[in-house]
């Protein structure tokens, strides 16, 4: 659920060693950081190449500044390359994950910390443009998929619908749910997210048919804000490993997970506090997320939203 982040001057590329410094280190969050301590240390925030990912960072990166922390940004690939950094001591924190418990085996050795729920609910699916759901009102249902099957037909659909997925390597139940559901539709992987954000923007825009795969929170729902209506309904989710999907239930909502180092856990300082308090809404890190893709810088796009929130800043920050 990842869209190319905007980057700004103090983010720290690093280059991870291959050879990790293990840690043999308990994993329960510390009991006592809501009494944290007055002084607040360094820590590194890793950075995952999505714009809803760099507005929930760069919003507690600025909050932990103002704390008196020294915050830096490290880009990394998501999973276990970054879980690996946590282990190494080159991390602290992973502001949201969608991971859905994949990092265990680090939370086994303590090196990986869960620091609850963040606030977001993750949410894939398979859209129809809103547009389409005024005209053929019974399109959100997958049984009624194939009544409009030929609508959605492409030169490279092969005179099946078209049915969009995100680019290659994305979690994805997609060709599964085309072949057990009977779909007369062809799964097409998208070259990049801009392309499927572009797909569903001229649809809604043309009035022209389009099915694809997206995903809550995301910058496109800002876009268009009656997206969410477009929803296919697929039968209720009963899985909870794609690998094992039959790919006739839907995708299952997953509430999305703080993972801090060790480090940042036993510090029990005020950062400690803030993040272990930090929660939002998709509304809320869609809104930063499309004023850094409209323009503004992260820095910019999160000042503005801590100026409009303080009441929810003050809460965290435990005013």
């Amino acid at each position: 659920m990842k869209s190319p982040f905007s980057r700004r001057s103090a983010i720290v590329t690093t280059v991870i060693a291959a050879a990790l410094v293990l840690s043999g280190c308990g994993n329960s969050v510390n009991d006592s950081a809501g009494e944290a301590s007055g002084d607040c240390g360094s820590y590194a925030i890793a950075m995952h190449a999505w714009v809803g990912f760099t507005a929930s960072s760069q919003v507690v990166t600025e909050l932990g500044e103002e704390l008196g922390c020294t915050i830096t940004q490290t880009t990394l690939e998501e999973g276990p390359v970054t879980y690996d950094a946590m282990e190494a001591g080159t991390i602290d924190l992973i502001i949201v994950d969608w991971g859905g418990g994949r990092w265990q085996e680090w939370s086994d050795r303590g090196a990986v910390v869960e620091a609850g729920e963040n606030g977001n609910v993750g949410l894939i699916g398979m859209y129809v443009a809103p547009w389409m759901v005024e005209k053929y009102p019974d399109i959100t249902d997958s049984k009624n998929l194939n009544k409009y099957a030929t609508l959605f037909k492409t030169a490279d659909s092969g005179g099946k619908g078209a049915w969009f997925e995100g680019p290659t390597g994305y979690t994805t139940i997609g060709e599964k749910m085309v072949s057990a559901n009977k779909l007369n539709f062809k799964v097409i992987f998208s070259g990049s997210e801009a392309a499927l954000v572009d797909g569903f923007i001229k649809a809604e825009e043309n009035k022209t048919p389009f099915i694809g795969y997206a995903w809550q929170p995301w910058i496109l729902h800002a876009k268009i804000p009656n997206l969410e209506s477009g929803r296919v309904n697929f039968p209720a989710p009963d899985w909870t490993d794609p690998a094992q999907a039959s790919g006739l239930t839907d995708y299952p909502a997953t509430p999305l997970i703080k993972l801090m180092s060790k480090k940042l856990n036993d510090a029990n300082d005020p950062f400690t506090s803030l993040i272990k308090n930090f929660k939002w809404t998709n509304a809320d890190q869609n809104g930063v997320a499309a004023d850094i893709d409209g323009g503004m810088s992260a820095k910019e796009a999160a000042q503005k939203w801590i100026a409009a929130n303080t009441a929810t800043v003050n809460s965290w920050l435990g005013k």
